[in-house]
């Protein structure tokens, strides 16, 4: 059950960088709407992986989850905010997928 709290606030972790990029691109009150937005995932995020280390080594967690963050950023900034694709891109972000997958085989 805790790893798939992990998951999900991996997921929460991808949500409130999203909410920097659309607050960065916004104006006014928009702004801070997103910047709303980041602080509530933040928090979602850091109880779910304080909840989820209960059980899961601190170091399989913790990598699990800036994992599932930075693969989660990165798609959301190639297919939302348009950022640059190339082989080496996504060649490092399979390997990335990759170790986390291992990660998450070789835990007990």
């Amino acid at each position: 059950m805790n790893w798939i709290i992990l998951i999900i606030a991996g997921f929460f972790e991808v949500a409130f960088a999203f909410s920097l990029g659309k607050a960065k691109e916004a104006t006014g009150t928009e702004a801070y709407l997103w910047y709303t937005s980041f602080f509530i995932c933040s928090l979602i995020s850091f109880a779910l992986l304080i909840k989820a280390m209960q059980t899961i080594p601190i170091g399989t967690g913790y990598a699990v989850w800036t994992g599932i963050g930075a693969v989660g950023t990165v798609l959301v900034g190639i297919y939302v905010f348009k950022d640059p694709t190339s082989f080496w891109r996504v060649f490092f972000i399979v390997t990335l997928i990759a170790s986390i997958i291992g990660l998450k085989v070789v835990s007990h």
